[in-house]
């Protein structure tokens, strides 16, 4: 896990051994089922994840009693409720591992304290959040601009991968629509 972590930050900024080993003194790591919930509506948000192996969603329960995922998370992404996060306050999302995922996390003081310690860790995250900021961006264009079923089809277009590793009701949560009408949609696209 520490090394998947190196890896992503090298990206980005430069470390060595020592400034490394120092800073994973302020992760903690754990491995998470498929299904389990880190975060339910009202607790306190008092983490944010760096997922190492596997793949995490976040959602919330509509008035309607039904799911809206709104993100996810798979190797080298972060998730939290930022605004929760940064306020140390009750969340109206849930956060649960879609697959088995193994993860760091850090809490908000543990954070503030990297980045006072490793200043080069506000630059690191800057770039995190500037790239996740410009892909939220996309998703409200794709919403008002596109049809449901181009939507589907420009995510299927630009991540393959990723529309067949994530369960199709997922999916369907994602973009807003039944799971009934998204398997019409790979009908209509599998008959072409």
């Amino acid at each position: 896990m520490p090394q998947t972590l190196r890896n992503h930050l090298e990206k980005f900024v430069q470390i060595n051994d020592e400034d490394f080993a120092e800073l994973l003194l302020f992760f903690k790591s754990t491995t998470v089922a498929k299904k389990q919930n880190l975060l339910q509506e009202d607790e306190i948000c008092n983490y944010h994840y760096f997922v190492a192996k596997g793949l995490l969603r976040k959602f919330f329960i509509h008035e309607r009693g039904g799911e809206q995922t709104t993100e996810f998370a798979i190797e080298t992404w972060w998730l939290t409720d930022n605004t929760a996060f940064e306020r140390r306050s009750t969340t109206a999302f849930y956060i649960q591992a879609v697959e088995k995922s193994e993860l760091l996390y850090i809490s908000w003081s543990d954070q503030e304290k990297l980045l006072e310690r490793f200043p080069f860790m506000e630059r690191y995250f800057r770039f995190v959040y500037q790239r996740a900021y410009a892909a939220s961006q996309m998703r409200v264009k794709y919403l008002f601009s596109l049809s449901k079923e181009e939507f589907y089809y420009q995510l299927e277009n630009k991540y393959p991968e990723f529309v067949q590793r994530v369960p199709q009701y997922l999916i369907a949560s994602y973009l807003g629509f039944t799971p009934e009408y998204l398997s019409e949609i790979r009908k209509r696209r599998t008959a072409r």
